[in-house]
């Protein structure tokens, strides 16, 4: 997994910005939502993770360089 750079962490934030509809592709968590499981981004942190309310109630972060998501359109 490559650094947090001011330049990815820049573009995460443009890539996923507040109120972005995601789905999940991959979390390695135990309590992760089924994968294809759709949310709303609150924004993402400074260590680059997007932090996301999914629709099934939860809300774990994305994690950078370990977890993934995409950006849809609905």
């Amino acid at each position: 997994m490559r650094g947090m750079t001011p330049e990815i962490l820049a573009s995460l934030r443009e890539q996923f910005p507040q109120g972005a509809r995601v789905e999940l592709l991959r979390m390695d968590d135990l309590q992760a939502p089924p994968i294809g499981t759709r949310g709303t981004v609150r924004g993402v942190d400074d260590s680059g993770s997007i932090m996301v309310v999914w629709d099934s109630g939860g809300s774990l972060h994305v994690l950078f360089g370990v977890d993934e998501c995409r950006k849809v359109v609905e």
